[in-house]
């Protein structure tokens, strides 16, 4: 069985006409797909019988399905997301003010094990496809439609999984979010977030993405970043500057780094000056600065609030733009590096 939304406007059309259907029940049945979000083939239901009939011979439509959810103080919804083979992933609907953010995730576990971050303790088992990522959106804005009146402002690729190695999904999900055809959301209002991959964020500069992009950083010298990242040691600090400078002249975007505070470990001066030196090599616009989120399986804490306090005002003394970020839904498991509700050895559901 192939997957319909896989199939493109045009080629519907041609497929289509060839098998003696007028071209504009192509349009009909895009429409079901992207505009209506059907669920089965036989909810299409100004498709003739037949038609549904034939083309549910050969395609199926794999949507993602809402597990449940859990409800936070601070009205975080995390979101535990059942795939169409049984897999789970989870995503975070994170309501603010003025915002209505989507977390999202990108592969079901990973591959890089991370050591302060529960979804680095999995293994990977497969790349979401782009249409399950536009699921998970979709899902996201009803729930915020449901439970808050708006619809979504901003989306980040920040749950489970490294969305640059899965390139390709990543960006056919957000050019179908982007499309007037789809949530015709601004990519200027989409960020994705890398824990650095050198090689794959130049070619986000070579194809000329409108989107903005984070990079992970979490520590300021090679030693202590590939004590806590693995990556680093195939992906250094030296690599990923020029890789950022590479993106920013290709595209202009806007670059943030992420930098989580874990006690005794990079919350010294000494680690906020060399955190001072890297911001001065690439032209990024923030640094936003994360309290730590305790996981089962690693020994982190987070410093205590007078060595944050310490820290950031050391970055504001050398004009440096950074933002302390407060952890959202920390009640329910859902804040940064939290995300892994899923059986550890199977990944699937049981």
């Amino acid at each position: 069985m192939k997957n319909l939304r896989e199939i493109g406007l045009s080629e519907l059309e041609a497929m289509l006409v060839a098998a003696g259907e007028p071209k504009f029940r192509a349009k009909q049945v895009h429409d079901w797909v992207w505009q209506k979000h059907a669920a089965d083939i036989n909810d299409m239901t100004n498709l003739p019988k037949a038609l549904r009939e034939k083309l549910s011979e050969t395609y199926f439509i794999p949507k993602v399905a809402m597990h449940h959810s859990q409800y936070s103080s601070d009205g975080t919804i995390k979101n535990r997301l059942q795939l169409h083979d049984g897999y789970y992933v989870e995503s975070v609907l994170i309501p603010t003010e003025k915002r209505m953010t989507a977390c999202v995730s990108s592969q079901v576990g990973c591959s890089l094990s991370c050591k302060f971050c529960a979804t680095g303790y999995m293994t990977r088992k497969r790349n979401l496809d782009f249409d399950e990522i536009v699921d998970e959106v979709t899902l996201l804005n009803e729930l915020s439609m449901k439970h808050y009146n708006k619809k979504l402002t901003n989306i980040v690729f920040m749950g489970m999984g490294e969305p640059l190695l899965n390139y390709k999904n990543t960006l056919m999900a957000i050019e179908r979010i982007t499309s007037p055809d789809g949530l015709g959301m601004s990519p200027r209002r989409i960020t994705v977030s890398t824990a650095g991959v050198a090689k794959m964020i130049k070619q986000l500069g070579d194809d000329q993405v409108r989107f903005k992009l984070a990079l992970s950083l979490h520590a300021p010298t090679d030693r202590k970043r590939n004590e806590i990242m693995p990556i680093n040691e195939t992906n250094n600090l030296k690599a990923l500057i020029e890789a950022l400078n590479y993106f920013y002249q290709a595209t202009g975007n806007e670059i943030t780094f992420e930098y989580i505070l874990f006690r005794n470990f990079n919350d010294s001066q000494r680690d906020a000056e060399d955190l001072v030196k890297i911001y001065r090599q690439v032209p990024a616009d923030l640094i936003n600065i994360i309290e730590y989120n305790p996981i089962d399986k690693a020994e982190f804490e987070k410093p205590d609030e007078e060595k944050v306090n310490e820290f950031m005002a050391f970055l504001a003394a050398n004009k440096v733009n950074a933002r302390l970020r407060r952890s959202r839904g920390k009640d329910i498991d859902a804040a940064c590096g939290q995300l892994a509700n899923i059986d550890h050895a199977s990944g699937k559901a049981q």
